[in-house]
């Protein structure tokens, strides 16, 4: 996938590390229940100190913020924010047992460890924090896809360069490429070799940078002009941007992937769709035991890639930091929150937010 630290390039800089895309391994990971807290122990006793990682990419930093605000607020935990990043924040865990929390662990590219240190108890599977899972592929504007019902795959679109006209090749349509340097540019440059793109009557555009691959999504938009390319999600511009993922009109084959089509070298790639990047929020032992019914919040916290990407969309266009972002969903979406915790922990969080 991307990899950006972990999240636009969370298949790129991860992919590189594990030797395949970020997205390149299948399978569900274990979900081991968590133990259930005595109800008799006060809930700031229980929870006492924890540290969350608060990891460098948008969506894991707003999650960590509203983490840390409910865990504070709602449970009376003592709670430390700390830098990180999906490696080493994961491998600090499973060798150090801290942090005690990583909100939104990207954890295909390091499943084998994670889920050995899962089976020996030092960490946990917790709710699964994107319920969609990351998710990448092509991708076409909603009002292309509306006007023209008949588009659902990548084959549909490669039959109608005319709707996604290159900007500078005349007469040709564009694929929209990862910037330079990320793993997805590719797994693109691939599957645009493995659709047979270019006899089809397109070219494949470098955009350069993130910001120039999502100028192109916006000037298309703003233009209501044709677009086609690489995009992943959750992400900031998705949530402003409608836009249709196109079925890849086949599975993923891992094997086929991590031999061709994540290489520089890849003479004969196949049409091959993207794995969905599982997404979990991961605990360590000791804060398992100790945390109390706060455990049991984590195991319900999860939300989908639309309520992320609209608040993205927000945070973007208001400059909004993570603290912010908390914040703003917290008082706008709570029946997206208060179905993650007690009553009495949604009266204490709407009580701390009312009074700040």
């Amino acid at each position: 996938m991307f990899l950006r630290t972990l999240s636009p390039r969370l298949s790129l800089t991860f992919a590189a590390l594990a030797g395949a895309a970020l997205l390149a391994a299948c399978g569900k990971a274990e979900e081991p229940a968590p133990a259930p807290a005595p109800t008799a122990t006060p809930v700031a006793a229980a929870c006492g100190k924890v540290t969350v990682a608060n990891m460098n990419w948008q969506s894991a930093e707003v999650l960590a913020q509203i983490d840390a605000f409910i865990l504070g607020k709602g449970y009376g935990c003592e709670v430390e924010l700390v830098p990180g990043d999906t490696m080493p924040t994961l491998t600090s865990m499973m060798e150090k047992g801290e942090p005690d929390v990583a909100p939104e662990a990207w954890i295909n590219a390091v499943r084998d460890p994670l889920d050995a240190a899962v089976k020996e108890g030092r960490l946990h599977y917790a709710a699964e924090s994107l319920k969609d899972g990351g998710v990448e592929g092509w991708w076409i504007p909603k009002y292309v896809a509306d006007a023209n019902p008949g588009i659902k795959t990548i084959d549909d679109a490669l039959k109608h360069p005319e709707l996604f006209p290159a900007p500078e090749a005349k007469g040709k349509g564009a694929v929209h490429n990862c910037p330079s340097g990320w793993n997805c540019q590719i797994t693109t440059g691939n599957a645009f070799k493995a659709w047979d793109a270019k006899k089809k009557g397109f070219v494949l555009v470098d955009t350069g940078s993130a910001a120039g691959l999502d100028g192109s999504i916006a000037k298309a938009y703003e233009r209501k002009e044709g677009w086609l390319g690489y995009y992943w999600a959750p992400t900031s511009i998705l949530g402003k941007y409608e836009m249709v993922k196109l079925d890849a009109g086949v599975p993923h084959d891992d094997a086929a992937w991590k031999a061709c089509n994540s290489k520089t070298e890849c003479d004969k790639p196949q049409k091959n769709d993207w794995a969905s990047a599982e997404v979990f929020t991961v605990i360590t032992d000791r804060f398992q035991k100790a945390g109390g019914p706060a455990v049991e919040y984590l195991a319900k916290r999860s939300w989908g890639n639309d309520t992320v990407n609209g608040l993205l969309a927000w945070m973007s266009d208001n400059q909004a930091t993570g603290e912010d972002g908390a914040r703003h969903f917290l008082k706008t979406q709570p029946e997206v929150w208060e179905a993650w915790v007690s009553k009495d922990v949604a009266d204490k969080v709407r009580a701390a937010l009312d009074a700040a």
